[in-house]
This record gives structure tokens, sequence and C-alpha cells, in this order.
């Protein structure tokens, strides 16, 4: 009997797509800020908590269904935003997106994507889409943006706020990192004014993001953003309890707890032990999600253990796109949720709902 060369866990998915994306693309997608210690300790913080399992609790049937943004959905993983998925394979964000509706799974769409808001929102079915945002310095091209987003039929506004300037991933500076000639920015083809100046040595990346991102956004600028739509608002970066007030108090239905993957400031907090402060700070007031060095079915426990009503997978759905396109991206899919069903039958959970914290410990190696 031959050994199967299919993947089985995410980490295998991982190893297969290095060896099959180009070096620029595969370092833009796996690298982190400076010297990657937040990327490196977004994986490693889950290895720190541990889990008490409850015996003896019948768990011949599971239910992993759950509630966000008032929006039923059928398993607590959504899938991040990613930039330039077309990097990975041709059909880039929409192969993602077919993968979602197939399994009902949230996808966050990136403002920063190589195909366009309709062409994903063409393949929805009945899944709800959130889209994710960066403020421009140009306020009319956030606010059509938006206005796209909500009349495609995207069903939430992420707004990701921690990028006022973009963090220094050193893998893409040395590689000068650009689109590949044919590929573009798909949100903004209809536009003439986006020429981004590069110069030597630097990502093109960076440079758009010197040029358009709005570093000077504030609490105030919330309301702004709300008036663009009646769209859920989910702000996405935070990493303090304090922070995670003004959010509710700015009227944000949901927060997502994220370092970016690592990819902005070096040495932040991981995602996993940043969870149980903005849990305590805002309760069950907003709904509170968390992304970040997930890789199994267990990681998935300990956050939602932690206080989390659901969890984003980022990288891994990249890995399962470069090797397998939709098939690749539903199967990791499918692998996490599996996963997750065996480690809650495992811990006595039969629902998410038996799901608390002292299912869990923090411990040291």
């Amino acid at each position: 009997m031959t050994r199967s060369t299919t993947p089985i866990n995410l980490f295998e998915y991982q190893t297969l797509a290095a060896q099959q994306l180009p070096q620029m693309a595969l370092d833009y997608y796996a690298s982190g800020a400076w010297d990657e210690i937040t990327l490196r300790d977004n994986r490693a913080a889950f290895e720190r908590y541990k889990l008490r399992p409850r015996m003896l609790v019948d768990v011949s049937q599971r239910d992993l269904t759950t509630t966000i943004l008032g929006q039923f959905l059928p398993s607590p993983i959504l899938i991040a935003p990613m930039a330039f998925q077309c990097l990975a394979h041709p059909d880039g964000e929409v192969a993602t997106a077919k993968a979602a509706a197939k399994l009902g799974s949230v996808m966050v769409l990136s403002t920063l994507s190589t195909k366009s808001i309709e062409d994903v929102a063409s393949v929805r079915n009945s899944t709800p889409q959130w889209f994710q945002l960066y403020v421009h310095r140009d306020r009319g091209l956030t606010r059509a943006l938006v206005e796209r987003a909500y009349a495609a039929g995207f069903q939430a506004l992420c707004l990701t706020i921690d990028v006022p300037v973009l963090g220094r991933r050193e893998r893409d500076t040395h590689n000068q990192f650009v689109l590949p000639d044919g590929m573009e920015l798909a949100n903004f083809s209809r536009l003439n004014d986006l020429e981004i100046g590069f110069k030597p040595g630097e990502s093109g990346l960076f440079a758009y993001v010197v040029e358009q991102f709005n570093p000077s956004l504030t609490w105030a600028d919330l309301e702004w953003l709300r008036s663009l739509s009646p769209l859920p608002l989910v702000l996405k970066g935070i990493l303090r309890g304090d922070d995670a007030i003004r959010a509710r108090e700015y009227g944000a239905s949901a927060v997502i707890v994220s370092n970016h993957g690592g990819r902005q400031l070096d040495s932040a907090i991981a995602s996993i032990d940043a969870l149980s402060e903005v849990v305590a700070a805002v309760g069950n007031q907003i709904d509170v999600l968390v992304d970040g060095g997930i890789r199994r079915g267990t990681d998935v426990l300990k956050a939602l253990a932690l206080g989390a009503k659901a969890v984003l997978l980022g990288r891994p759905v990249l890995w399962g796109l470069a090797v397998g396109g939709e098939a690749g991206v539903e199967h990791v899919l499918n692998l996490l949720l599996n996963e997750l069903d065996l480690a809650m039958a495992l811990s006595g959970c039969a629902k998410l709902q038996d799901i608390d914290s002292s299912l869990v410990v923090r411990g040291w190696h």
C-alpha cells in the first residue's frame, strides 16, 4: 500500500503550496513584519493553552451552528480577508467564494482583491459575504467601494484599523514585490488615477499604501463611515479591552481580535493572548471574533472557550487555493471543521454553547 499524497491537515497544505508557488508570491503570503516575532507567536501561543475535557457527556450528535451579526451560520469558521488571491490560483477570490458558498462559510473579501466585488458576489448563493475596507485618502473612492459592496449584497462592512501605515515586511522589500503583468487591483480597474510611483528597493504594495491609505483615520471618522450604508460595522485589528469598548461606543456591531497575521507591528501580542481581555471588556454586548495562527480544530475550540463567537482562517485558505483551487479551499475548510467536530466530542461538548472558559487553562512549557 502506498502512502497517500492527499494532505490530511493544514500544515501539509502549507508544505505543498510552498513547493508550487513562485517565491515572490510565497514570501508575500507567508511573511510577517520585521523579525516575524508576532508571526511565530500567533502559532506558539495556542500551544500555551491546555484543554480540560469533560467526561461521560452524550456527544453522539454535535451541532456546530452559530449566529454572527444575526446571521445564521453552519459553523464558527469564517474566511479572513486576504489580498491578491490570484497569485495563488488564476480563479483567485472567485474560487475561494465558491468554496465558501458550498460550506456556508462567510468569506470576507479584501479591498485589494484581484477579482472584483461584483464577480465575487455573483457566486454567493445564500451564504453571507462581508467586505473588508481600507479607508483611502480620497473619501469619494472609499464611498464608492462601500456603495458597490452594499449594492452587490454584501452583508457587513469589515474595517481594518491596524494599517495606518504598512508594516515593514522585509521579504517583500527584498523581492520588490509587485503584481505580475496582467494581474490588477480589480476593484480599482475602472479608475485611471491609481498610478503608483515605485521606488527602488521598496515593494509596490508599500508604495500603494503610502500614497492611498489614510493614516489620519480616528474613531471620530466611524460616524461618517457608518453613514455610507446600513451595513453593520465590524472593526478588525483590536488587541486591547479599552479599544473594544470604544468600538462598541462608536457603533461597531462586532470586533475581530487580530494583529494582522503578524504583518504589521512586530512584537505585538498574539491574538489568542489578547482575546480574554477584549471579551471581558465588552461581554456579550457585541460579537467578538479572532484570527491569527489557527491551524487545528483544537485551536478553534480554545478560541471559542476563551470567549470568541467565531474565528477567521487566513493563510491556510491560500495554501488550499494554491494546491487545488476551489476544491483545495473546500478541503482545507472541511479538514478544520472535522477537526473541530472531533475536538468538541473529545472535550464533552455536543454544541458550541457547551464550550466555556472551564475547558481551557493557560500553562507554560
